[in-house]
């Protein structure tokens, strides 16, 4: 996006600044506040935050007059899933594979130098649950974001993590980029990846990569588990030949109608 774009609508691009606004985690915001964190003065979100009150997308406090996000706003995420044909086609392939593991799983997607979850089943054995279908993390320290990083090319993926805000989120976070391109290699050539302790402690995350037209990496399917209870050797040997048929039908699935599932092995009910 830029100043010298003539076909941005200004007042949809602060409309929707008003919207995200309330992606922080505070679960209500004043006028004052929505006006801080979007960039706006406190007239412009007034009026603006006053037409998603009257078009039901954020609610006011009678008494405290701060707002709050309403149930409204899932519907523009119901939209682009019923929409979106991988997720239409992974859904059956991802709840087998949640019956079989008892294990977290998801369907993660780029978004700029992030992945987003766009599907996930979360494992009644985590303690943490705020790894939510919307939610983004960065591609570079998430085993999703390197499957997905392995199947472009190589200057694309390079370029991604020049981009990318390489914080350490634990002790153990790779923010060396010689050291993440060597990562991203490793997954190109195994056809998977794997990572642990680098975005959560005591995570092993298993991602493998799912291909679109002109072998692009277009997503990735994924399993979460705790390594406390499980190594991230054992975790290789049970999921990826899970996940890796699942990735292989579900290639192609973005512009082509959901395909048949496939019968996955039976496995016991807890790993």
């Amino acid at each position: 996006m830029t100043d010298q774009d003539s076909l941005m609508v200004r007042s949809v691009e602060k409309a929707m600044r008003v919207l995200t606004a309330f992606g922080g985690g505070q679960p209500t915001l004043s006028i004052a506040e929505v006006a801080a964190i979007a960039g706006l003065d406190k007239s412009g979100a007034q009026r603006l935050t006053h037409t998603f009150v009257q078009l039901g997308y954020l609610r006011r406090d009678p008494e405290t007059r701060r707002l709050a996000l309403t149930p409204r706003v899932l519907e523009l995420s119901a939209h682009y899933s019923r929409s979106s044909p991988l997720i239409r086609a992974a859904a059956p392939y991802l709840l087998n594979i949640s019956k079989i593991t008892e294990e977290s799983v998801s369907l993660t997607v780029l978004d700029g130098t992030d992945i987003v979850y766009v599907y996930r089943l979360l494992s009644r054995n985590m303690l943490a649950t705020d790894v939510i279908v919307g939610t983004h993390l960065p591609a570079y320290c998430t085993a999703p974001g390197i499957a997905i990083l392995s199947g472009l090319p190589r200057d694309e993926a390079e370029a991604i993590l020049n981009a990318s805000d390489l914080t350490a989120y634990t002790p153990f976070t790779t923010t060396d980029i010689p050291t993440l391109l060597a990562r991203i290699d490793e997954a190109a050539s195994q056809g998977f990846a794997i990572v642990q302790d680098q975005i959560y402690m005591n995570d092993v995350s298993i991602a493998v990569p799912v291909y679109g037209p002109g072998q692009r990496a277009i997503a990735a399917v994924n399993i979460a588990v705790n390594k406390l209870s499980l190594s991230a050797a054992e975790a290789v040997e049970k999921f990826v030949p899970l996940l890796a048929p699942v990735a292989k039908n579900l290639s192609h699935a973005g512009p082509m109608p959901a395909r048949k599932p496939l019968t996955l092995p039976k496995g016991r009910s807890r790993i």
